[in-house]
C-alpha cells in the first residue's frame, strides 16, 4: 500500500532568507486575492468562472507589468499553487465540502508550495529551497519516502517546512486483537469501554483569562502603532500556545489507543452542528444562549474531529480499523436490558435504568453501547448489508518541530 506523510520541521532561516520568505508568502497572498477578485467580478458580470489556464495567463502579464513587476521574484510554481489552491476552493463550494474562498490576510496562514524542484539534505540537517537557496531546519526525525511537494508556512515569526512524501509499505498487522468504544464527553473527555478513560486538557479555558487581559491590551492601543504590534505578538503566542498544548495532548492520546486496539468503536458525531450558535435571529431569537456559548466553547477546546482524524489514520497504519456509530441513544440504553428512556440518564454523570435499576457512570454506559453498535455495524459490512468505505491511500501530518 501506498501511504503519504508529511514531516513537519521549524527552519532555521537567516535575515535575507527571512525577508524572502515573507516576500515569497506575501506574493502568493496577492496573486490569490487578485484572482478571487476577478473570480467575483466575473461571476458578477456573466455568471462565468475563469478556468486555471486562464488565470495562469493573467499571471504571466502581471509579472510583465510595471506595477507589479516585483512578482517575478518569487518563483513561479508557488505563484501557480495559490491559483491552484483557488480552485480547489471553487470546486470544494460547488460541491458543497466548504465554504465560498476567502480573501487572505497578511499575518494569517502565511504560506506557500513547492510542486518540485526541492532537495533534502538530512546529513547536513539542510533542505534546498528555489530562489531560497540551502536552509537548515531542526531535524529531529528522519524523513522516510520519496519528497513529492514541500510547504513553507510562518506562524509567530517562526517559519516550518512541511516536507510530504510517498512510499510504500507492507500491509500493517496490528499486534492487539482488543476491542474498544468511546464515548466523547465534556467532563470526561474520552471514556473507554473497558472503564478506563481520558481526563480533558482544556487548553483554551486554561489561558483564558491571559488571553483576555492581552486582547483588553489589544484594543487600547492605536491601530497599526508599533505598541499595537507588540500587543498582537502576545495575543497570538497564546493563541499559538493553546493550539500546540491541545495538538500535543491529542496525539498522545490517539497514539495510546491505537497501539492498545485493533479496532475502535466511535461515536458519528457532527461536531459542526452540535456547535452551532443558538443566538437565532431578530424575529425568531435563540434560547439559553450564554449557556448555549459556553458548551460550543467547550467542545471546540476538546477537539473531537481532531481526535478522530488521527486515531482514523494511525488505526490504519498499524493494521487496526475504525469504526464510526450513530450516536442516538448510545447515552439513554440500558446495557442491561436494552430499555431505552430519556429518564435512565439521571445526571451528566449518573445512569439509573428505570426498568431494572443499573447503575454505573453515565460515560461509561455510553461506551459500552458504542462498543455493542461497533459489532453489530461491522457485522453488517461483513456480511454485505453495509458497503465499508472505499480502500485508498491514506494521508496525514506528522509533527516533529
Amino acid at each position: 500500500m501506498q501511504r503519504l506523510q508529511a514531516f513537519k520541521f521549524e527552519l532555521r532561516p537567516n535575515g535575507e532568507q527571512q525577508c524572502k520568505l515573507r516576500c515569497f508568502a506575501g506574493s502568493c497572498r496577492f496573486v490569490f486575492n487578485k484572482a478571487l477578485a476577478l473570480q467575483k467580478a466575473q461571476y458578477a458580470e456573466n455568471k462565468t468562472k475563469l478556468s486555471y489556464t486562464d488565470l495562469c495567463k493573467l499571471l504571466t502579464g502581471w509579472k510583465k507589468s510595471k506595477a507589479t513587476q516585483w512578482l517575478s521574484e518569487t518563483p513561479s510554481q508557488p505563484l501557480q499553487q495559490a491559483i491552484k489552491d483557488l480552485e480547489r476552493g471553487y470546486k470544494n463550494f460547488f460541491e458543497k465540502r466548504a465554504n465560498h474562498p476567502r480573501f487572505k490576510k497578511k499575518g494569517q496562514s502565511d504560506s506557500f508550495r513547492y510542486p518540485q524542484g526541492c532537495r533534502l539534505d538530512q546529513a547536513n540537517n539542510r533542505v534546498f529551497l528555489p530562489k531560497l537557496g540551502w536552509m537548515r531546519y531542526r531535524h529531529s526525525r528522519d524523513v522516510l519516502g520519496t519528497v513529492k511537494n514541500v510547504m513553507v508556512s510562518g506562524k509567530q515569526g517562526k517559519w516550518f517546512v512541511s516536507i510530504q512524501t510517498e512510499r510504500a509499505v507492507q500491509a500493517p498487522v496490528h499486534p492487539s486483537t482488543a476491542i474498544v468504544g468511546i464515548d466523547m464527553g465534556i467532563t470526561r473527555f474520552a471514556t473507554l469501554s473497558d472503564g478506563s478513560f481520558f481526563a480533558p486538557l482544556n487548553s483554551f479555558k486554561r489561558q483564558e483569562k491571559s488571553l483576555v487581559k492581552a486582547q483588553r491590551a489589544v484594543s487600547r492601543k492605536q491601530k497599526f502603532s508599533n505598541n499595537w504590534k507588540k500587543a498582537k505578538v502576545k495575543v497570538q503566542k497564546i493563541h499559538a500556545q493553546v493550539g500546540n498544548a491541545r495538538r500535543d495532548y491529542l496525539h498522545k492520546a490517539t497514539t495510546t489507543i491505537s497501539q492498545n486496539h485493533a479496532m475502535v468503536c466511535l461515536e458519528d458525531l457532527q461536531v459542526r452542528n452540535m456547535s452551532r450558535s443558538a443566538s437565532g435571529t431578530t424575529d425568531t431569537p435563540g434560547k439559553h444562549v450564554r449557556a448555549k456559548s459556553g458548551l460550543n466553547k467547550t467542545i471546540l477546546d476538546q477537539g473531537w474531529f481532531e481526535f478522530r482524524r488521527q486515531l482514523g489514520y494511525k488505526l490504519t497504519w498499524n493494521g487496526g480499523q475504525l469504526v464510526a456509530v450513530p450516536p442516538r441513544n448510545t447515552s439513554r440504553t440500558c446495557p442491561c436490558c436494552g430499555h431505552v428512556s430519556e429518564a435512565n440518564r439521571k445526571s451528566q454523570a449518573r445512569f439509573v435504568c428505570m426498568a431494572c435499576g443499573f447503575e454505573e457512570h453515565a460515560d461509561l454506559v455510553g461506551a459500552i453501547n458504542v462498543l455493542r453498535a461497533g459489532h453489530a455495524r461491522l457485522a453488517c459490512e461483513v456480511s454485505g448489508a453495509v458497503m465499508p468505505p472505499a480502500a485508498g491511500t491514506h494521508r496525514s501530518d506528522s509533527s516533529a518541530v
